[in-house]
C-alpha cells in the first residue's frame, strides 16, 4: 500500500526539454495563485528569467493556451486566462452535475490503497495551510477532487473534471471573498469517511453540499487584472 500524494500537475507538458520545464513552472505558479488571472506573460521577460529562447517561450505559451490556462491575444501577447462571471457559474454548474455522481462511483470502487492516497492528500493540504501556503493548499485541494474521479474509474468524466477543476482554480483566484473558498478540512474529512465506508449515498450528498459551499464563498462580480513583476514571482 502507498500513501504518497501523486505528482499534482494540472497540465502535463506536451513538449520536451526546456519548454516542458517552463510549462510546468508557469502552470504551478498559476495554480498556486502566484500568477493571477489577467497577468501579462511577456516573451522577452520569460526568456530572460528562464534563460531560454523566445522560440521555447512561444511553444510553452502555446501549450498552456491549449489547456486554457493562458490566453493568446492578437497583437497584445499572452495573458493568464481570466474567466468571466458567466463562465464561473457555468463551470460550477457543470461540476455540480458531474462530481456528486462520481463521488458515488468512487465509494463503490474504494479500496485501501485509494483511501490511503486520499488521506495523504488531506495531510498535504493541512501541512500547506499550517505553513501559510494557501495557494499550494488550493492546488492540492483541486487534486483531491481529481483523485476521486480517478478512483471512480470513469476516464472520460475524469478528463472533464480535470479541466473544470483547473478552470476553478482561476475562478477562485479571481472571485473568492473569504478564506473558506479553500476546501475546508472538515468537508474533505467527511467525504473521505463516507468513501472509506463505501457509502455512495452520503458521498454524493456531501459532494453536492461541498461544491455549493465553494460557490457561496465566491463574489461573482468582475475583478480587475493584477499588476505583477514576473521576475519577482518566477525567479528561483
Amino acid at each position: 500500500m502507498t500513501n504518497a500524494v501523486p505528482n499534482p500537475e494540472f497540465v502535463k507538458p506536451t513538449i520536451s526539454g526546456p519548454g516542458a520545464k517552463l510549462v510546468s513552472a508557469l502552470s504551478l505558479a498559476i495554480h498556486e495563485h502566484k500568477l493571477l488571472p489577467g497577468t501579462k506573460l511577456g516573451e522577452d521577460e520569460l526568456s530572460e528569467i528562464f534563460n531560454v529562447s523566445r522560440t521555447v517561450v512561444r511553444a510553452a505559451l502555446q501549450a498552456l493556451s491549449h489547456s486554457e490556462l493562458v490566453e493568446l491575444k492578437r497583437n497584445r501577447g499572452a495573458f493568464v486566462s481570466q474567466p468571466t462571471v458567466r463562465e464561473a457559474r457555468e463551470v460550477f454548474e457543470a461540476r455540480a452535475l458531474l462530481e456528486p455522481r462520481t463521488a458515488r462511483s468512487a465509494a463503490e470502487r474504494m479500496n485501501e490503497d485509494a483511501l490511503a492516497r486520499l488521506k495523504a492528500h488531506i495531510k498535504a493540504e493541512h501541512d500547506a495551510i499550517a505553513a501559510g501556503e494557501s495557494g499550494k493548499a488550493l492546488r492540492l485541494s483541486g487534486h483531491f477532487h481529481i483523485e476521486i474521479s480517478h478512483i471512480a474509474d470513469q476516464t472520460t468524466i475524469a478528463g472533464f473534471i480535470e479541466r473544470l477543476v483547473a478552470r476553478s482554480s482561476l475562478i477562485i483566484a479571481l472571485y473568492w471573498k473569504r478564506q473558506s473558498a479553500l476546501c475546508e478540512k472538515h468537508a474533505h474529512h467527511a467525504l473521505v469517511d463516507a468513501l472509506g465506508r463505501g457509502d455512495g449515498d452520503e458521498a454524493e450528498e456531501l459532494m453536492k453540499s461541498h461544491l455549493l459551499d465553494i460557490v457561496t464563498a465566491l463574489d461573482l462580480r468582475d475583478a480587475p487584472a493584477p499588476a505583477v513583476n514576473l521576475s519577482d514571482i518566477l525567479t528561483p
